[in-house]
């Protein structure tokens, strides 16, 4: 018997959407958990958040938000088999900025499609830059890095989920030292301006790398408290995870233990308000994942179940168990995704 907290970023739709894909969506084993359950409560993101409210949880829950802020870079540098030492590191993320008329955008990093061939290329570009200054730069996979700086630990920076489709001037890091990652961000772009791998994505009609995300600063002695499975997560989220589904087949075997589950393939589809995929998506969650879980619970197979579900305005916690889905009594319904 098991005890498995499912975390489902996305899941809940935003509040000018939800009435009308809740009313879409055929879930009655979604519906029977978030209906039939011990206890459920739901917050509002604080509009100045650097993080999305998933980030946040998962920070706090493993323990990895020591300061009230997400500190997942060297947690996330040992999963990719990297000593963090006792210095402050950042993540890395190559990325692709949109300029507009009046504002300039960060795309979604999944939109990228960054080779490891690609990925190794340019971070061989930028690296000697960041040396050169003091910052030694690690590579952990094509668009996971992380860069060392001991002194801008003060930086304040968002989550790359944050900043996708934003106006990147209410996410700009800011504090003592930005003024020294802008100075350095500029010479990256420099050279990667012309770099060949950028010129053969162009080729391809593919997003150029133009810029590079920092954020996620923590100390070199910061470890996760807890165990994580993952399924369609970014790199620094995979790092974090002990098991890895490379399916929803996959996921069943986690069923079976202990642990928090991850399972991030509707980051894609609501990022990008594409609500008729992201119906498709949650459908076939249905499936492969709440129909199994419920299943589970009922025969006693799992003894408790927390189910905490986001968007980017809130989170939502629901905590179900057998003897909950016995309440017949209430009615399954959706509406606790509105």
């Amino acid at each position: 018997m098991s005890q498995i907290t499912l975390v489902l970023p996305h899941l809940l739709p935003l509040p000018e959407f939800a009435p009308d894909l809740v009313r879409a969506l055929q879930a009655p084993m979604l519906a029977s958990l978030l209906t039939r359950t011990n206890a459920h409560e739901r917050s509002m993101a604080v509009d100045t958040a650097r993080a999305l409210p998933h980030e946040q949880w998962l920070a706090r829950a493993l323990g990895l938000a020591p300061d009230g802020e997400p500190a997942f870079a060297a947690a996330a540098m040992r999963g990719f088999g990297l000593d963090p030492e006792d210095g402050t590191w950042f993540i890395v993320n190559p990325a692709h900025v949109q300029i507009a008329r009046s504002h300039s955008m960060m795309a979604d990093l999944r939109h990228l499609g960054l080779l490891e061939d690609e990925g190794r290329a340019l971070f061989e570009a930028a690296r000697p830059l960041c040396e050169e200054i003091g910052r030694p730069l690690r590579y952990g996979d094509a668009q996971t890095w992380f860069l060392r700086a001991d002194d801008w630990g003060h930086i304040d920076t968002a989550t790359p989920d944050t900043v996708a489709g934003m106006d990147l001037t209410d996410f700009v890091p800011r504090g003592p030292r930005a003024l020294a990652y802008r100075k350095l961000q500029n010479e990256v772009q420099m050279a990667w301006y012309t770099h060949p791998v950028n010129a053969a994505r162009e080729a391809k009609r593919l997003p150029a790398v133009n810029a590079f995300w920092l954020w996620g600063a923590a100390a070199g002695g910061t470890r996760p408290a807890g165990e994580v499975t993952s399924f369609k997560a970014p790199g620094w989220i995979r790092a974090l995870s002990q098991r890895k589904a490379d399916s929803l087949d996959d996921i069943k075997g986690a069923l079976a233990q202990d642990g928090l589950l991850y399972v991030g393939n509707l980051a894609d589809s609501a990022l990008a308000a594409d609500w008729g995929t992201w119906l498709h998506q949650v459908q076939q969650l249905e499936d492969k994942l709440f129909a199994p879980l419920h299943a589970a619970l009922v025969q006693g197979r799992v003894t408790k179940l927390r189910l905490v579900l986001s968007s980017r305005d809130g989170l939502a916690e629901f905590t179900t168990t057998a003897m909950a889905q016995r309440k017949f009594w209430r009615r399954p319904t959706l509406d606790r995704l509105i």
